[in-house]
């Protein structure tokens, strides 16, 4: 008689869905709890490097994802104050052909759905107003069993959880004290149709303007229809520890040195809502017994590497790979006694690399934002010396091919190149 192992997956974003869909694909029973009454993801658009979209094609979604999506032709950074343009990368060719996959943008809604859909025609079961109290390891009638309880007393088990439930997770909470870090930057974002904006910029590209102690970012999303912009400012308020939007005059005033045409864009953001942007100093352990942290709850990080959600996507890509050898190595018998180890090797594959990208998105926003005309020049100076062919010097080690079992993991970071 078939013998099949069971999931729970905390979480109803990207990273939930990703890793929900990864364990579902090798044959797992997958149960999905969401604490908010309907799925949906905020914000707007989102960047998906090569890392990443090599995953979606696996699952055999990513021409989907492209289809609502933009396969921009440049990567341009500028600078805000000047204007000046000081790289300019072609991410179709020749960085197709490195990568092996392509470089898109898509609303961050977009990809959520079809993670969704995909989950849901392969048999997830999704569950919404499930608001996770606590999480806890049992044996029962000799089984190892993985407990999660909502505060409303529904009691969820499986063979193993994957928790997935963001920066402010309650399943860290349970490993670790820390708690969220204030990067004193502020987002705001707006995704409008094309018709509205007077200030669309490079609809090829994806163009980042980088300015002292700000930046604004804009592509096209949904094929040409609706143009992003993404404005990231250091807050004084922010630093205050005010967290919501307090009026236009604190964003004005950051981009009030940069060029009319960076400050002429910020008319096409929401001015609603602002987003404070924080993330976590790594930890080392995101393993309790048959329960495992993913996503944002395992490796928050800044947005200026564009890697959360490709690092959500790379967690499900990992855990799929391992217990594919190990729970899953006879498709009609799992092995649920071995979801432990499964997780302890996950752990100590994606750690190093995660930790080494939330340390370097620090950096390279610090890098992004420098004040000092010699710093600003110097940094312009490296830029505009860096050519197509000196690139992969700085992005195999984050867009490269990733193998997910600990041998091999260890002898590819041995060998990493300079990068980060």
């Amino acid at each position: 008689m078939a013998q099949h192992t069971k999931v729970l997956v905390i979480g109803g974003g990207i990273g939930g869905f990703g890793n929900a869909l990864a364990l579902r694909r090798l044959g797992a029973e997958v149960e999905l709890v969401e604490q908010a009454p309907e799925f949906g993801e905020v914000g707007a658009g989102l960047q998906m490097s090569p890392n990443a979209t090599r995953l979606l094609r696996e699952w055999g979604v990513l021409d989907r994802a492209v289809e609502t999506g933009v396969a921009p032709r440049y990567i341009v950074f500028r600078d805000a104050l000047t204007g000046e343009e000081l790289l300019r990368e072609d991410v179709t060719g020749e960085y197709y052909e490195h990568y092996g996959a392509p470089y898109i943008v898509a609303h961050r809604s977009d990809l959520h759905r079809l993670l969704m859909e995909e989950c849901t025609a392969l048999g997830v079961t999704l569950h919404n107003n499930v608001r996770v109290a606590r999480t806890e390891n049992l044996e029962i009638d000799g089984r190892a069993v993985a407990r999660a309880t909502a505060d409303d007393g529904r009691v969820f088990e499986a063979d193993a959880i994957v928790a997935a439930d963001g920066i402010r997770s309650v399943v860290r909470a349970q490993l670790s004290d820390d708690e969220p870090v204030g990067s004193e930057y502020v987002a705001y974002r707006g995704a409008l149709p094309v018709s509205q904006i007077e200030h669309s910029g490079d609809m090829e590209a994806v163009v980042v303007w980088m300015g002292p102690e700000c930046h604004l970012v804009q592509y096209p999303l949904r094929q040409g229809e609706l143009f992003n912009t993404v404005a990231v400012y250091r807050s004084p308020s922010f630093a205050a520890g005010r967290l919501v939007h307090e009026g236009d005059d604190e964003l004005r005033e950051a981009y009030r040195d940069c060029v009319p045409e960076v400050r002429a864009a910020l008319d096409n953001l929401s001015h609603v809502q602002r987003w404070p942007m924080f993330d976590r100093v790594p930890i080392e352990n995101w393993v309790d017994g048959n329960i495992a942290l993913a996503g944002d709850a395992a490796h928050p990080m800044l947005q200026y590497l564009a890697q959360g959600a490709c690092q959500a996507l790379e967690d499900a890509a990992a855990l799929e790979a391992i217990a594919s050898t190990s729970v899953f190595a006879d498709p009609e018998h799992h092995d649920p006694s071995r979801w432990n180890a499964v997780f302890r090797e996950y752990n100590a594959v994606r750690q190093p690399r995660t930790a080494r990208i939330q340390a370097t998105a620090r950096v390279w926003g610090e890098s992004w934002h420098l004040t000092g005309p010699v710093e600003r020049t110097v940094r312009n100076l490296l830029w505009k010396s860096a050519d197509k062919h000196g690139i992969w010097d700085y992005t195999d080690w984050l867009y490269g091919e990733q193998d997910y079992t600990s041998a091999r993991a260890d002898a590819q970071r041995a060998g990493t190149g300079t990068a980060g």
